[in-house]
């Protein structure tokens, strides 16, 4: 009897640890086309410590360089995304590089596609953050841009027309 209890606690405590989940701070964003555009792909967002690792697999983009950010509205419901508003900058600074530390919060290295139009991207970025305060990007969107960013133009960068736009939601 104590060895079929045994073994029965053993297998709960089995059972038990293998339904946990680990607490995952994580988000994603799946970017859709604009009217006329082709871009599509998939952004996750990963809390490590005070950065945010982001991956980006993205296709059907105009092989060069594109400007890519977090913007302050989770609305693509725009033909053009113009409804996910401005850049995220919750902190009130400029444009800027995101290896600069005066930068809007959602300011990210640009995608590079490939000559088949396909882009990847990983990155750690300091100032987002998912879940928690006001650089919270859950509920933000991400946008892809046309052209390449210039990191200077006020306040966006001269990337041109949105070319695919995706909400961000907790994973």
């Amino acid at each position: 009897m104590k060895r079929a209890l045994g073994s029965i606690a053993v297998a709960a405590l089995i059972v038990g640890c293998a339904t946990m989940t680990p607490s995952r701070n994580e988000a994603v964003a799946e970017l859709a086309p604009t009217a006329g555009n082709n871009a599509k792909g998939t952004v996750t967002f990963s809390q490590k410590d005070n950065m945010v690792l982001v991956v980006a697999r993205m296709s059907g983009l105009t092989p060069g360089s594109h400007g890519f950010h977090v913007h302050e509205k989770g609305d693509c419901s725009a033909a053009d995304a113009m409804s996910a508003g401005g850049h995220f900058n919750p902190l009130g600074k400029p444009h800027a590089h995101p290896s600069t530390a005066e930068r809007h919060t959602g300011d990210m290295p640009m995608l590079v596609a490939d000559a088949s139009g396909n882009a990847t991207l990983t990155a750690e970025l300091d100032l987002l953050r998912i879940g928690d305060g006001a650089s919270d990007v859950v509920g933000k969107s991400v946008v892809v841009h046309k052209d390449p960013d210039d990191f200077t133009t006020q306040p966006a960068g001269n990337s041109g027309p949105r070319i695919a736009c995706g909400v961000i939601r907790k994973a």
